[in-house]
């Protein structure tokens, strides 16, 4: 789908990606085309076409002016999927504020700690997460308002009112110039020995975006697409949200949890011939379907997937049951778009990543920055792109970090065969990937060690065939605790305080957590006891 190329200056109101998600779309002659179909988990459908959410992207952006933000200040998006997230989103960057999703079940503590770091002006929410932020105001005292989608009257001079200020409000807004390195979305990903971080973006991501869903989805003029990943997730907003509507695409939003007879409905019933999920779902779905003997009757043409490797099995189970192909793409948060792909017109390696897309330099290297030969494991290096992240918030010495001769280091490590595919072979730090979700160890553990009866735990990563890698957590208890008693009170304490994501899925006893000489927690020996394996070397460990 081609609407329009990205011409303008450097300082343009056409660089702006609420404009060319919305207006611009208006001005291409698809004003009355559906952009969006919500289907609720009963079944209930709306529709919303480019001209309803211009209008009321812009409504939001006067909302914001009326309430005195102003541009470059931090508007926090903590919504279900609904109508109103594609609003908040788009008028937000209208604005030119940044949007910073965050997951709606987001608990207390990683609630409290991303508002503090971003230093959110906003924050739009339903009722029941404005009770979160209400118990959490005295650690935030710079959120100036926290406006309620689900609220008819204001509750004071802080908590207001959504419909009644948008009720308010004009449905137009005038978009101002915007330069290309305007910061536009803040995503926060794991880190492995602290707090996560914030992933700033820019305006510029855009043409990356429209680029790689040319490329990769190739969507026509009568497909309709399905992206299932929430708009927390970069997944969500770059594919969700900004590759399709600044394409014209026409996709499908479903509000209901994981069933499969619901995703067979939805899939049937709606059209949806482009498909984007998650790995961790389709093997959900080969589960259920062997048990319940479900069959798929619909239009699609293609699916893809992405947040961890897509092993052969599911690919072969997707060619059987669904009768299409299935393309694995990579990306990360700090790249804002897909830069490593299959896609239709390339041959596929079942287990490969595929080969970058147009304008991606990538090398595998080792830890020095040397590129490897083929078929040699290191870490994939990136050249700069218009779609890489530009800093992590009030961090630029972990930023810096991250570049090796102006090269960006990914983290993750792969190879490279002698036909140009990578092949992903894991993580170089101790970030769990759990059903495509990126878990910070460090961050569970210090939900867990506020619970009485836990000493020490260590956080690690294990083989799981459904979610890829689980949760698991390794304790030291005090006297008259035991497993039994702890895991409840471990997956919901986790769960209020992190997210329902990180809850540990296993629990086990230790009599000590293996450190080394330095106090850093040796995760590999935990890892590699658990699953009988050869723990390697020893030598420094710290002794009693």
């Amino acid at each position: 789908m081609d609407n329009g190329a990205m011409e303008g200056s450097l300082c343009n109101k056409i660089n702006n990606i609420g404009y060319f998600c919305t207006e611009r779309q208006c001005i291409d002659g698809h004003t009355d085309n559906t952009a969006l179909t919500l289907i609720s988990g009963d079944f209930n459908c709306s529709e919303a076409t480019y001209g309803q959410i211009n209008d009321h992207s812009s409504c939001f952006a006067q909302v914001l002016s009326n309430l005195n933000i102003f541009k470059g200040e931090t508007v926090v998006l903590l919504l279900p999927k609904c109508s109103m997230q594609y609003f908040v989103f788009l008028g937000t960057l209208k604005k030119q504020c940044v949007i910073a999703p965050f997951f709606h079940n987001i608990g207390y503590e990683a609630l409290a700690d991303r508002l503090r770091d971003c230093r959110a002006s906003v924050a739009v929410t339903t009722s029941a997460g404005a009770a979160k932020i209400k118990k959490i105001k005295e650690y935030i005292p710079f959120l100036k308002y926290c406006l309620i989608t689900d609220a008819d009257v204001h509750e004071d001079g802080c908590f207001l009112s959504l419909p009644f200020l948008m009720k308010e409000a004009p449905l137009l807004f005038d978009i101002q110039d915007t330069d290309l390195d305007t910061a536009s979305v803040l995503h926060y990903t794991s880190g492995s020995t602290g707090r996560p971080k914030g992933v700033v973006h820019t305006h510029r991501t855009l043409e990356m975006q429209r680029h790689t869903f040319d490329e990769i989805f190739q969507l026509k003029e009568d497909d309709i697409y399905w992206c299932t990943a929430e708009a927390a997730w970069v997944t969500g907003s770059s594919y969700g949200i900004i590759a399709p509507m600044s394409c014209g695409a026409h996709q499908v939003q479903y509000t209901g949890s994981y069933n499969l007879s619901g995703w067979l409905k939805v899939l049937e019933n709606y059209g949806i011939t482009v498909w984007y999920t998650a790995p961790t779902a389709l093997r959900m779905m080969m589960r259920d379907a062997a048990s319940s003997g479900g069959a798929y009757k619909g239009s699609l043409k293609r699916i893809y997937s992405v947040g961890e490797p897509l092993n052969p099995e599911i690919m072969r189970w997707c060619g059987r049951f669904f009768g299409v192909d299935i393309y694995d793409t990579w990306f990360q948060t700090e790249t804002g778009a897909v830069t490593i792909a299959n896609r239709p017109g390339l041959p596929v390696r079942q287990g490969s990543m595929g080969k970058p897309v147009k304008g991606i330099n990538a090398s595998v290297r080792d830890d020095e920055g040397n590129a490897l030969k083929w078929g040699e494991q290191g870490e994939i290096h990136l050249e700069q792109f218009s779609s890489l992240f530009v800093n992590y918030l009030n961090n630029s010495e972990e930023y810096s970090r991250k570049f090796i001769n102006g090269l960006y280091r990914t983290g993750d490590k792969a190879y490279v065969d002698s036909e140009g595919y990578f092949w992903f072979q894991g993580r170089s730090d101790d970030i769990i990937n759990t059903g495509g979700h990126l878990v910070s160890p460090f961050e569970v553990e210090s939900a867990i060690l506020e619970i009485d009866g836990i000493l020490d735990v260590a956080v690690v990563g294990l083989p799981d065939d459904m979610l890829y890698e689980k949760v698991a957590a390794f304790i030291v208890t005090g006297a008259g605790y035991s497993a039994e008693d702890l895991m409840l009170k471990v997956r919901i304490h986790t769960a209020n305080t992190v997210s329902s994501i990180a809850a540990p899925q296993e629990i086990i006893i230790q009599d000590k957590i293996p450190k080394n000489k330095s106090g850093k927690i040796m995760r590999r020996l935990l890892k590699s006891a658990y699953l009988g394996e050869n723990a390697g070397d020893r030598s420094t460990i710290e002794e009693d």
